[in-house]
């Protein structure tokens, strides 16, 4: 079963972007995407 992944904005902490993670990745995903919020390209991270 694909788990959820949820991406969070570095500088304000909206939770913009969520989509299934693939089988087998490890690492904590990191990227530039635009934050409706902060109306401008910045870097999301992977949430818990």
């Amino acid at each position: 079963m694909a788990k959820k992944i949820v991406l969070c904005c570095e500088k304000c902490g909206s939770r913009n972007y969520s989509f299934n993670e693939k089988e087998g990745s490890t690492k904590r995903l990191e990227l530039k995407k635009f934050c409706s919020h902060c109306n401008e390209h910045t870097v999301h991270k992977q949430t818990r």
